[in-house]
């Protein structure tokens, strides 16, 4: 029993020596530089797999972002498509109301007035008018007149006068509407209208001058008149101060003749 136990020292010592030069050998060391290798490859697919799963979520991102960027031009541009069309469709209706709808000369502005007022039954008291040029030395050339004009007139008549400037075939632009007086069922208005002449006719329009060729707008005022409003005194009124009570005191009765482009209305 003794021997045997003095005899397995030995013969473990063997066996790991054995396991040693087995493990460093050629062949040993082969296997374990393989296993080495298989493990960095490893590593290394595990590194290229994450790395190819985050590219993929980027560019999945960026594609989508291009998405969003090509549809919100495409909205943007959808005005913009046919705009050849759009403007000559535009050039062409432009044309058309400014041949149409606005006078040529200031002497159609004032007979399509006469017209309205004569229809309705309505009494231009007095008119002026002031010529503005607009977008002057080009081809869309305008000259906007600018009119403030006196009516009287029952209150029905009026109305219906107003009414037919907005709809009339001719183009008016009201500003303005004031109640300047009302006596006996009679009312007194003050209009501040507008139109435009094409190629900036105002420009040259025949108001201004008491010269042959000239539009005449003028009212006759008969301060004696009665039924009048009228109330001069020798002793005090003169000059200005005569035109003065005319212009703020006058009502329809001191009216004696009224005169609108040249013709008694």
């Amino acid at each position: 029993m003794s021997s045997f136990a003095a005899l397995r020292p030995k013969a473990a010592t063997a066996n790991g020596e054995a396991r040693t030069r087995s493990v460093f050998s050629p062949l040993g060391l082969h296997w374990a530089g393989v296993a080495v290798l298989a493990l960095v490859n490893i590593y290394f697919l595990a590194q290229m797999a994450f790395l190819w799963e985050k590219a993929s979520s980027r560019n999945a991102d960026a594609i989508s972002q291009q998405r969003i960027a090509l549809k919100t031009a495409e909205i943007a541009a959808q005005p913009l498509r046919g705009l050849d069309a759009k403007l000559a469709l535009a050039t062409t209706q432009a044309d058309t109301f400014y041949k149409n709808r606005l006078p040529a000369a200031g002497s159609e502005m004032l007979t399509e007035l006469g017209v309205l007022t004569k229809k309705t039954g309505v009494r231009l008291v007095r008119v002026s008018y002031d010529p503005q040029a607009v977008l002057p030395g080009s081809t869309g050339e305008l000259a906007e007149v600018q009119m403030d004009a006196s009516l009287s007139g029952d209150y029905r008549p009026l109305v219906l006068f107003i009414n037919s400037l907005e709809r009339d075939k001719m183009f008016f632009v009201i500003k303005g509407v004031t109640l300047t007086g009302q006596k006996s069922g009679t009312v007194n208005l003050r209009l501040a209208l507008s139109t435009y002449l094409r190629g900036g006719a105002a420009l040259d329009l025949p108001v201004g001058q008491f010269t042959p060729g000239y539009q005449f707008d003028a009212i006759v005022i008969d301060t004696a008149n009665e039924k009048g409003t009228v109330r001069l005194f020798e002793d005090r009124d003169e000059g200005e101060g005569i035109l003065q009570k005319i212009i703020y005191t006058a009502s329809r009765p001191n009216i004696a003749a009224t005169w609108v482009g040249g013709r008694g209305v």
